[in-house]
């Protein structure tokens, strides 16, 4: 690892870097339930929910003992509600089989439900301090710059494996947070602003692109942007009619079944192209069920 081009931006980091709510704790709890928000959230609409969820469940033995119902109402708005059944169930996990501690290395935070490689890797490095490395599509971005250059869709092992190989002894919360700020801040999708960027001097990309307009006597070059994957569009999609059947039963009263009747009037009151077919409302409702995310008989549906 070029131990300048650590200190350039971890020196730029601690200048520039946003001053998070997460990035002040060293607790595994609270970085786990930061880090299950993010996904796919952006910072400003998670913050306040942030503080909220951790003013209701402080700690990862309230979060396992909450009713699962409670969790999957409180996140509501954050998208993707699976990610709140398996934050419990991961609570849960550390409560039954660690005794309420968090594991300290990658391999075994990986077991615990819904915990992946990069949300491990987080964990380890910004609550233990461990030096490792993972790969977010902001992280990602800037390694694919920086030792690659050219863009492509990646293979994703070998850029988890310069992740790793990268992380400068003894600095990885330092280095993993500031790579993945000067993704988010300066080396971004469509726009970066390699001009301000601390480490454009030795990035790959950079020169390259810097490069073309002399070798093929053309002005400049435009920027490739990193392949990073599309969400399909939200609207009318499965996904969404999944968040439209847990709006309804968060709106019912507490252990109240919500008939499949009432559910498709109601999806249809939302949304005009909703299907009506009945068998197909029930396999959606199915399926939230095998997810955790509510409980169905024939007479409908509640939340857990």
């Amino acid at each position: 690892m070029n131990t300048d081009l650590a200190d350039r931006l971890i020196d730029w980091f601690g200048q520039h870097g946003r001053d998070l709510p997460w990035r002040r704790s060293r607790d595994p709890y609270a970085i786990m339930v930061a880090e299950v928000m993010l996904q796919q959230t952006q910072v400003d609409r998670v913050v306040p929910r942030y503080h909220a969820f951790l003013t209701m469940w402080p700690d990862v033995a309230a979060l396992a003992a909450a009713p699962t119902a409670e969790v999957i109402r409180f996140w509501s708005g954050l998208g993707y509600n699976r990610r709140a059944v398996n934050l419990q169930r991961a609570a849960q996990q550390v409560v039954a089989e660690h005794g309420g501690t968090f594991p300290r290395d990658v391999a075994r935070l990986r077991q615990l439900p819904g915990v992946g490689a990069y949300t491990a890797g987080a964990i380890a490095c910004f609550a233990f301090e461990a030096d490792v490395g993972f790969v977010d599509t902001n992280i990602r971005r800037v390694l694919v710059r920086q030792w690659l250059g050219e863009i492509t869709g990646g293979d994703a092992a070998a850029i988890q494996q310069l992740a790793e190989r990268v992380v400068p002894a003894g600095r990885g919360w330092w280095w993993n947070q500031a790579i993945m700020e000067l993704g988010a801040l300066i080396c971004t999708a469509r726009a970066p602003a390699c001009q301000r960027c601390p480490i454009a001097a030795s990035c790959v990309e950079y020169a390259q692109r810097r490069a073309a307009p002399a070798l093929a006597g053309l002005g400049a070059a435009p920027h490739r942007v990193v392949a990073e994957r599309r969400s399909e569009p939200f609207a009318g999609s499965r996904r969404y009619y999944r968040g439209r059947v847990l709006d309804i039963l968060r709106a019912a009263p507490p252990d109240t079944i919500v008939s499949y009747d009432i559910l498709a009037q109601q999806l249809a009151a939302t949304a005009a192209a909703a299907p009506t077919d009945a068998g197909w409302l029930q396999q959606l409702v199915a399926d939230l069920a095998r997810d955790g995310l509510l409980v169905a008989d024939d007479r409908g549906a509640r939340l857990p």
